[in-house]
């Protein structure tokens, strides 16, 4: 079957000094590491002075990178930036230079890719206009969509300017990738990876959940292509919670039209959910129409077999399966269908 991985990300390999740049002390960089006799480069990602997350060579080298996925059966991949590139809290104009420098980074990754390898933009999402303007760049100069973070500071996806910039997307046709990040309840979830293993999921159900209630699905027109990462995260379980609360208490309507049930066929998920079971979920809630397989390659809490969770799947034909592990990327993100 053919793969399409919509879902991974990228850092350069190197990258101008932001620090001595704009100043402060919290701008991302890489450490590179000793090999020692290793099969692949290491390095440290830092913010500031501070250890961030450790990455190795798949993150900047095409070629190790497609080793891999020919490793893994994967025919093409999406890659985005990590979400610590964002610059959201930065002023404007240093958030627009950080996205074009690491939007030109990831092309350049690409163009080493045979083909195989797509790029996702990012945007200065605290400025609507600068943010359009990127938007309609990096899609002039060879990206696939955008990939934004679920809120910027305190607004939710229900934010007019937040808004306003999916209505350009909508309007350009540009896919939009929802990426969970900066969780919530930082310090009660700060030991054993609870940001990523429970703030990451609740991020992803309240950026839905703030689109439904917030009557952003009811605004921005029905031809925007959006996607949110690792199946939603907990949107799916706790859609019944939401429904009920929805019919019995006017409060928990918010500015929705329609239950939320309703707005089910507005939006995509990726199938980062690692279970069979929470995999049927997704199927039997959104559909197969609505699913793209997505890995979170090549960091640590990704799909470690690549497509095995919907090729082992026990429910789904083998037309549904070739259907979330490719077809419905290509349309979605307007690839070129290989041969």
């Amino acid at each position: 079957m053919k793969i399409i991985d919509i879902h991974s990300h990228f850092f350069p390999k190197t990258w101008p000094d932001l620090q001595a740049k704009f100043g402060g002390d919290d701008w991302p960089w890489l450490k590179h590491l000793p090999n020692n006799g290793e099969s692949f480069d290491k390095a440290m990602l830092m913010k500031g002075a501070q250890e961030f997350r450790p990455i190795y060579s798949a993150c900047w080298d095409a070629q190790v990178r497609l080793a891999q996925l020919d490793e893994q059966g994967v025919e093409q991949q999406i890659i985005s930036a990590t979400p610590i590139l964002f610059a959201y809290e930065k002023p404007i104009e240093e958030a627009l230079y950080c996205a074009q420098l690491f939007n030109d980074a990831a092309l350049e990754i690409c163009q080493q890719g045979q083909g195989r390898l797509f790029a996702l933009a990012q945007v200065p999402l605290q400025d609507i206009d600068a943010a359009c303007k990127e938007a309609s760049r990096a899609m002039n100069t060879g990206h696939v969509g955008i990939q934004i973070g679920n809120h910027v500071g305190e607004k939710n996806m229900d934010d007019e300017g937040v808004l306003t910039f999916l209505q350009h997307c909508a309007d350009e046709g540009i896919p939009v990738f929802v990426h969970p990040w900066d969780m919530m309840a930082a310090e009660r979830t700060k030991n054993y990876m609870m940001g990523w293993t429970v703030g990451m999921p609740a991020e992803s159900q309240l950026s839905i959940v703030s689109m439904i209630l917030g009557g952003g699905f009811d605004r921005v027109s029905q031809s925007l292509k959006i996607c949110f990462a690792h199946g939603g995260g907990s949107f799916a379980f706790l859609l019944g919670r939401l429904e009920n609360a929805w019919l019995h208490r006017d409060i928990a309507r918010g500015k929705s039209e329609q239950p939320p049930s309703f707005y089910l066929d507005r939006f995509f998920l990726d199938t980062a959910v690692f279970d069979h079971d929470a995999l049927d979920l997704l199927v039997k809630k959104v559909g197969t129409a609505k699913l793209m397989f997505g890995t979170d390659y090549p960091f640590p809490l990704g799909e470690q077999q690549m497509g095995q969770l919907i090729k082992t799947s026990q429910t789904l034909t083998k037309t549904e399966q070739q259907q979330l592990l490719a077809n419905n990327a290509e349309q979605f993100f307007n690839l070129p269908i290989s041969v």
